[in-house]
């Protein structure tokens, strides 16, 4: 499918964007080259074939969930201004 100057000037005023004239030919051929693309693959017979979730039916590689720091709540604490039962205290920011 061709499209005309006309037609691209007709989809550039619904899509609300602006075009200088001088750009209408590559506007038009691109906006051919997609529609050709489409109407190919259109073309295409899938009957018979499975929708895939992805294209690569691959499974993630996950590392194993280890502990990889120690535990320093206390000593961060202790340098705290004010802490209760673990937890830091802050001051009230609303009213």
């Amino acid at each position: 499918m061709s499209l005309t100057n006309e037609e691209v000037k007709k989809i550039a005023h619904l899509a609300r964007l602006r075009v200088n004239e001088d750009d209408l030919p590559t506007y038009a051929g691109n906006l051919s080259g997609i529609l050709a693309l489409v109407e190919q693959m259109n073309n295409v017979d899938t009957q018979g074939i499975v929708p895939m979730a992805h294209p690569q039916d691959a499974s993630q590689r996950l590392r194993d969930d280890v502990v990889s720091e120690n535990d320093q709540r206390e000593r961060f604490q202790a340098i705290a201004p004010q802490t209760e039962a673990g937890l830091y205290l802050v001051p009230k920011v609303i009213e």
